[in-house]
């Protein structure tokens, strides 16, 4: 009997656990509410920093405090056994004009120093009275290693402030020479500055580093300033003398025209990069050897007006200039009168002599 109960038990109990098939108990019913399911949570990046003011030699945005500062404008040496410059791929304008022999110089303008973006600066050379009128364009500071005696009377007689790295006293001390400039390149080509050493001369107080009230740099820009109806301008040759001819290249990518002389790129020896500018401009003057100067220095004129071309975009139009003297900017027009604007971003102007001189583009 106790057997037959065991086995009874045994048998009921097989028979439940086939009864349930060996599955899992079924999931309680949902509730009949929708479930709701959260989206992951997107995180946007935040919009890239724009400062609130505008360069007045660019166009673009720049810190409200460096709008009304004075720009510096330096004397870059542009012989060729002088390669390469140091700083010329930063300038907001670069002007280049013809000295004595056919040999060019720049004179590269900057608006601001600050923020250590602009380092070493050169090789300085000396100041002739055209450059000093460009500069005064723009009533910048004016930063030359020595200078034509007509310069230097042309410097104090005009109350030019002025850093001289030859005979200019306290503030020779923001240049040096580079040694290895020395002795690759020659004395003459050794002098270099820097962005850091003006900004600590010019923190002493000894020139004004603000515009005075009222002053007013009236050159427009806009986001695109390709010439309407432009003949096509991808390859500029500019020729300046017998010496120098320098050619732009339009790269449409960037929308900037990439320089080059002497048979190669136009490289900043500071930053390593080609010289870029999305404006150019030639203008045409009246350049001759100043009478009985022994070595060949040049007169410019400067102020009047004139014939030029502008380039930008890969295309070009004829415009005129004007300036009413030596203290005004350059005013730009079409050939019909109308104000030429510009396009936001750097300039390169040549300056050169339509007797001496040529411009092609293709």
């Amino acid at each position: 009997m106790k057997r037959f109960f065991s086995l009874l038990c045994a048998a009921l109990t097989v028979i439940s656990l086939s009864a349930c098939g060996g599955k899992e108990p079924p999931a309680p019913a949902e509730s009949s509410a929708a479930v709701s399911v959260q989206a992951p949570e997107v995180l946007e990046e935040p919009a890239p920093y724009v400062p609130s003011g505008t360069n007045p030699l660019t166009g673009l945005p720049m810190e409200p405090e460096y709008e009304t500062l004075r720009p510096v404008a330096v004397m870059l040496n542009n012989l060729k056994e002088a390669q390469p410059q140091l700083g010329s791929s930063l300038a907001d304008v670069i002007y280049e004009v013809t000295a004595e022999g056919g040999i060019t110089r720049m004179l590269a303008l900057y608006q601001t120093l600050e923020g250590a973006q602009v380092g070493e600066l050169g090789s300085v050379r000396s100041s002739r009275p055209y450059y000093i009128e460009l500069a005064l364009g723009h009533d910048a500071l004016y930063v030359h290693a020595g200078g034509s005696p007509e310069a230097y009377s042309d410097l104090s007689a005009w109350k030019v402030d002025n850093m001289d790295g030859v005979n200019g006293g306290s503030d020779a001390e923001i240049f040096w020479r580079d040694k290895e400039r020395k002795k690759t390149m020659g004395y003459e080509h050794s002098m270099i500055t820097s962005g850091e050493n003006i900004l600590e001369y010019l923190a002493q107080g000894r020139f004004s580093t603000e515009h005075k009230s009222g002053y007013t740099y009236g050159q427009k820009f806009v986001d695109d300033a390709t010439p309407l109806n432009g003949e096509p301008a991808e390859h500029v040759r500019v020729k300046f003398s017998v010496y120098k001819t320098g050619t732009f290249e339009y790269d449409a990518q960037s929308r900037k025209y990439l320089a080059a002389q002497y048979d190669a790129a136009y490289v900043d020896g500071g930053t390593g990069d080609q010289v870029a500018v999305t404006n150019l401009l030639v203008l045409e003057t009246n350049i001759s050897v100043i009478s009985g100067d022994s070595y060949g220095r040049m007169k410019v004129r400067t102020t009047g007006e004139g014939d030029g071309a502008y380039f930008c975009g890969g295309k070009t139009i004829p415009i005129r200039w004007s300036r009413a003297n030596r203290n005004s900017p350059f005013v730009y027009t079409t050939q019909g009168g109308t104000p030429l604007n510009l396009e936001r971003g750097n300039s390169y102007v040549c300056i050169i002599s339509p007797k001496t001189g040529a411009v092609e583009a293709s």
